[in-house]
């Protein structure tokens, strides 16, 4: 796990070293155990360094190797890189290190860019052919490691983080209008390839792009499940559940490969606490177990200690309770804020950052439960698609999922950044019409596997625990795991009220009593029910002269909110104005 960034010159001058340099700070969280530099030709690539596998200087990158003509950087973790080292020095291929950024050098001259193919893992990697000055640029299938990109007059940066790209400087930081409308639309998720800036993208996960040094791009996409029953055997229910637990045995298995200890972060619903309960059954002792609460706030509870304390007294962890004050929020609001590569509005965030402070201080990976309500039906959105008609998808997934209607955005943001157009229910009528999806469940779930679940989620735990160089390995993003739940029928999945198969499954293995809990969410009261200092922060970046002159609201909307600050909610009961300040404490914190 590590920060990567770089630049590819595509108009045969030098790239710009200082610039390049410059990353290097913004970088540093995601690495705090090392940096490095390499140029040569049109390439420049900078790296920082987490120390999980290989654990010695041989490790270390930019990673060059003379011989084969490749250099590269790399930010993850291939879970499987010991079998694919043996298997490519039987094919002749030596290595002077046993890390697995080598595995993926010698793959890569081995099988080309469908190398990817075989990687088992999270990823984001940069390469460069030294002969023919080309880059190659890849992302994990499901977009676990994040990859920026700035595109500039004959250049292209590249880095693990926006602020990292802003770091080196001539980037355009408009806004884009399209990027605003999902935002305040689609629960503030930003599809790729765009990004709130409109000089900063990424690329998307699943695909390698290759630039040659000409200035021509290629992106291949070489992975995507069609969430159908068409490859699927005819299996019975009880053999459904029997091959999801097989599949999350591997792929929790898989994620203990590392040369350091590796716990789990346990809210105490169902997903974590199969973790640690698949974790001891593969003989796992004094396994490092850790959980968060909040103070209560406007009679909601802050905690899951309940649960999470069952089941480390269950499976025996070694278990802490971390409890977060109110002294001690309002700063961490603003350190989330900090750490975030894109404005995330979800109030896990705050509980995220703060969590991985203190894991931190113990322990360098984590396995997390991340991706099952995803990926196995378990949000109370889900189950009104059961019985509509694929044709009738759209408008019923707009319905359920959307913060606001395109008509009422009219009223909410200021004239000038109003499209004339829906942008957000055109991207997702273009992706429920893709091949593939049977029912409009199944492409719900498509829509909400492959891209909300990326730029919400999965985003927000990378840029949360990586603020802390901490490494996060999520084992139901598996990308076996993932194929499986999408050839799974529908009604497998929404029965017990969603996540059926996995609470089946779970049976014997988790206790009943968190099986069968109220589904929970990370609770962190104090953002629901905005008030005191973190209120008055809020007002104050809303109003601020940076926003006056911004624009993007209209005044009697922002009037509205500021007067009744809890009143407003969205589709899926976030605070209202809790949306439009992150978007606005995020772009004053960048500087834009």
């Amino acid at each position: 796990m590590c920060g990567i960034g770089g630049e590819f010159r595509l108009d045969g001058a030098p790239p710009d070293l200082a610039a390049v340099e410059r990353m290097l700070p913004a970088l540093a969280s995601r690495g705090p155990d090392g940096e490095g530099r390499w140029q040569q030709g049109p390439a420049a690539l900078v790296h920082r360094r987490l120390r999980i596998i290989d654990l010695s200087d041989a490790g270390a990158q930019p990673m060059v190797d003379p011989e084969l003509g490749l250099a590269m950087v790399f930010n993850g973790c291939i879970y499987n890189y010991r079998e694919l080292r043996d298997e490519l020095t039987a094919a002749g291929y030596s290595f002077r290190s046993t890390s697995d950024t080598e595995v993926i050098l010698k793959a890569y001259h081995r099988w080309g860019t469908a190398c990817v193919e075989r990687f088992y893992g999270m990823f984001a990697f940069a390469l460069v052919e030294l002969a023919t000055h080309t880059l190659v640029l890849a992302r994990d299938r499901l977009g676990i490691k994040p990859l920026y990109l700035a595109e500039g007059p004959g250049r292209v940066r590249f880095a693990s983080t926006l602020p990292a790209l802003l770091a080196a400087g001539d980037v355009d930081t408009d806004l884009d209008p399209v990027a605003l409308h999902h935002y305040m639309s689609f629960h503030s998720v930003v599809p790729p390839p765009r990004t709130i800036l409109a000089g900063v993208r990424k690329l998307p996960p699943a695909t390698v792009r290759v630039i040659t040094a000409d200035g021509r791009s290629t992106d291949t996409t070489y992975w995507r499940p069609e969430f159908n029953r068409a490859a699927a055997p005819a299996m019975s229910a009880d053999e459904w559940q029997e091959r999801l637990m097989a599949a999350l045995r591997t792929a929790v298995r898989r994620r203990m490969v590392a040369d350091v200890p590796v716990g789990v972060l346990l809210s105490g619903g169902l997903d974590s606490s199969l973790i640690v309960a698949l974790l001891a059954e593969q003989g796992q002792t004094g396994l490092a177990t850790f959980s968060i609460g909040f103070e209560a706030a406007a009679g909601e509870s802050g905690d899951e200690f309940h649960y999470s304390d069952l089941i480390a007294r269950h499976f025996d962890t070694d278990h802490q309770q971390i409890r977060i004050g109110a002294k001690r929020f309002v700063p961490a609001v603003h350190q989330a804020i900090a750490a975030m590569s894109e404005p995330m509005v979800s109030h896990d965030c705050v509980a995220f950052h703060l969590l991985s402070e203190e894991v931190s201080q113990r322990i360098t990976v984590v396995q997390s439960g991340q991706g099952a309500d995803e990926i196995l039906a378990g949000y109370d959105w889900y189950p009104p698609m059961a019985n509509v008609a694929r044709a009738d998808a759209v408008e019923a997934y707009a319905r359920v999922f959307f913060d606001r209607r395109h008509d009422a955005l009219g009223g909410h943001l200021a004239p000038e950044w109003m499209l004339d157009h829906d942008a957000s229910l055109e991207f997702v009528a273009a992706h429920f019409g893709a091949p593939g999806a049977d029912t409009a469940l199944d492409a719900a779930l498509r829509l909400d596997s492959l891209v909300m679940l990326v730029d919400d989620p999965v985003k927000r735990v990378d840029n949360m625990t990586m603020a802390w160089g901490l490494e996060a390995r999520v084992p139901f993003l598996d990308h076996e795991v993932v194929e499986l739940a999408a050839a799974c029928p529908p009604a497998l999945k929404l029965a017990q009220g969603g996540k059926g198969v996995l609470k089946a499954a779970s049976r014997g293995i988790v206790p009943d009593e968190v099986i069968d809990r109220p589904k929970g969410y990370f609770p962190v009261p104090a953002i629901r029910h905005l008030s005191g200092p973190l209120l008055d922060d809020v007002r104050d970046a809303l109003t601020a002269r940076p926003a006056r002159e911004r624009g993007l609201f209209r005044k009697d909307y922002l009037e509205e909110l500021l007067d009744a600050p809890n009143a407003r909610r969205t589709t899926l009961g976030s605070n209202a104005l809790w949306q439009l300040g992150l978007l606005e404490l995020w772009l004053q914190r960048i500087g834009v």
